[in-house]
């Protein structure tokens, strides 16, 4: 997928691995979108990219408020006709063993690493399939830990790396399921673990030493995002550069379903129209 002239939207980029893919697809001559919380540091990476000859905006957001994740959705439909690729790669580490919430009162991990893209994504939806063929890449991780459906929000037993872990399952599910929903779209969905243990700050706040690189989990999240091997396939899990197979729930039909009605319900959705679901 040539990416010169099409427009990207990455999440939580103006910092660490999303950085480093922003910089790599506007010196390949795409308009990025870049996000992040801090208009300083977008300022930043905007620069570095048009100092390479790139094309770059910033949209500010914070993904722990709904509202500001339907804002930034708002933002990017207003600012453009075309998104050719979406990269859900914003997210909170597992550093700290005190539960936060988000500002609508859910756990901030659940919130931030996968509630906010699954919104974020239902909102662009429209947009994605207008510029078919489109990929969506969520950057998820090789930690995943089964989803307590009688305890979501991990009010019982919370630790950062359980709902860290949770948190990244769930994105894979919702990445499997929108594989199916999108089927015929022309727009494909798929998830990976870049690298383990980035020289990132969300890395080095957990209190681990860093062991490989951002400029290795960008080629991993470069390669789903534009490599022409994947053309047309959807609801794949790598790791790495390989393909891979996640935990077993993602591959779970009724836990997929139960995620889908829950997350609906969490951010005020109506269920769209379904198609009939494959195991």
């Amino acid at each position: 997928m040539k990416v010169k002239d099409k427009t990207v939207l990455i999440t939580g980029s103006t910092d660490g691995v999303g950085r480093v893919v922003a910089q790599r697809l506007g010196a390949a001559g795409a308009r990025v979108l870049v996000h992040g919380r801090d208009a300083t540091r977008g300022d930043a990476v905007i620069a570095e990219i048009e100092a390479a000859g790139g094309k770059a905006e910033f949209c500010a957001a914070d993904l722990a408020s709904l509202a500001e994740v339907r804002r930034l959705a708002a933002t990017v439909r207003a600012r453009t006709d075309r998104l050719d690729i979406l990269i859900n790669n914003a997210g909170v580490g597992t550093a700290g063993d005190e539960r936060q919430t988000s500002a609508d009162g859910y756990e901030l991990r659940f919130a931030v690493n996968y509630l906010a893209g699954f919104l974020l994504t239902s909102e662009l939806l429209p947009l994605l399939k207008a510029s078919a063929p489109a990929r969506i890449v969520n950057v998820a991780s090789a930690g995943q830990q089964a989803i307590d459906f009688g305890d979501v929000m991990l009010t019982r037993g919370y630790s950062g790396v359980r709902a860290y872990c949770q948190s990244k399952l769930a994105q894979i599910l919702f990445t499997v399921d929108l594989a199916g929903q999108l089927k015929g779209s022309g727009v494909t969905v798929n998830a990976l673990h870049p690298a383990s243990y980035m020289n990132t700050t969300m890395v080095r706040q957990a209190g681990v030493t860093p062991w490989s690189s951002v400029e290795t989990g960008a080629e991993a999240i470069l390669n789903l995002a534009t490599s022409p091997a994947l053309e047309g396939r959807s609801g794949l899990y790598f790791d790495g550069l390989q393909e891979s197979r996640a935990d077993a729930q993602a591959h779970d039909v009724k836990a997929r379903q139960q995620l889908r009605s829950l997350s609906l319900d969490l951010v005020g959705m109506a269920p769209p129209e379904s198609k009939e679901e494959q195991p």
